[in-house]
């Protein structure tokens, strides 16, 4: 390893704060305190991990529907996350938005999104917008699940960000399931990195449980993008640990499947890697762990403490685009 302690560090906290936070979520939703639905991240922390840790304050981001991890990994607030996944006014979108729609535009994230491949396009027009307006060297992190890969915005937004080499790294986060289908059965292509060919881009399949193969190789597509080189498609092959969202049966797939998989889970290979070294102490690990635990249930309190939205305010922050015809 040759990143300094301090990078090293810094990686398995965020890996920690999300997994603290995503656990707890996932409690929550069971004792019913949460409405709606939760799409939990655990187990895909190395990826957000690896290279959100190297974006700067004025880089844009792109999420999903499983974008709790984006969003903390970018410096997100815990307490007005958790305020806006228990549907409260001082939630990041004043608790209308919910788990699937947080966004911060303040921290570059301008969006987490419902709808599968929808965050593609908004990528592709800020990376527009900095090539045509800005003109600065600002990138984007654009992420989204290997189903993604294979809507219509995928290919539209791949061509457009090469046609006009501009400053996106796509990261397909590879789980194995399209909410309840296997890869397998949907994708004809083992790895999706090669369908960047199609577009002359780069692309490249890593491990996404290594989160130190995720920093080097996130690192080079930022230098790339920022110096005028164009996208890259990056494939960070994981694994969902959890259900497609909180309550899934999971009737889809073999419970030794996923047992087998928790053996290579991204934190825990990440530890013993840092313990062997002696960059990670026993009582340095026990430390990080109840800080963020600390930090998380703050977060809790902040959340049940807060006051719900006023019915008077349903129709607050919506707009409509008037295009002159009388339907």
């Amino acid at each position: 390893m040759n990143l300094e302690r301090a990078v090293l560090l810094r990686l398995y906290e965020t890996m920690v704060r999300i997994r603290t936070f995503e656990q707890r979520a996932e409690q929550l939703f069971l004792d019913k305190k949460i409405p709606g639905f939760i799409h939990l991240y655990v187990g895909e922390e190395a990826i957000a991990a690896g290279l959100i840790t190297q974006l700067r304050d004025d880089d844009y981001l792109t999420s999903t529907h499983r974008g709790h991890g984006h969003m903390l990994a970018k410096g997100g607030d815990s307490k007005w996350m958790m305020a806006e996944l228990f549907g409260k006014a001082a939630g990041y979108c004043k608790g209308k938005g919910g788990s699937m729609h947080i966004m911060d535009f303040s921290l570059g994230v301008l969006g987490a999104n419902g709808e599968v491949a929808a965050g593609i396009p908004i990528a592709a027009g800020a990376g527009m917008a900095i090539r045509m307006i800005k003109k600065s060297d600002q990138v984007v992190a654009c992420f989204f699940g290997d189903g993604a890969s294979n809507r219509g915005a995928f290919h539209e937004g791949l061509n457009w960000a090469a046609v006009y080499r501009l400053p996106i790294i796509f990261v397909v986060e590879h789980n194995a399931y399209a909410s309840t289908m296997p890869t397998t059965e949907s994708t004809p292509v083992k790895d999706i990195a090669i369908r960047a060919q199609g577009y002359a881009m780069e692309g490249v399949s890593i491990d996404g449980n290594d989160v130190l193969q995720v920093y080097q190789t996130a690192q080079a597509a930022i230098q790339k993008a920022r110096g005028g080189g164009g996208p890259t498609l990056i494939e960070a092959k994981t694994y969902r640990l959890k259900g497609h969202y909180v309550g899934d049966p999971q009737k889809y797939r073999d419970p030794q499947e996923v047992e087998t998989h928790w053996r290579d889970e991204p934190i825990g290979r990440f530890e013993r890697l840092l313990l062997d070294e002696q960059i990670l102490s026993h009582e340095t690990r026990r430390a990080i762990w109840e800080r963020y635990e600390a930090e998380i249930e703050a977060a809790v309190r902040f959340a049940e403490e807060g006051a719900y939205p006023q019915p008077s305010e349903a129709l607050t922050d919506l707009f409509v685009v008037d295009t002159g015809y009388d339907y």
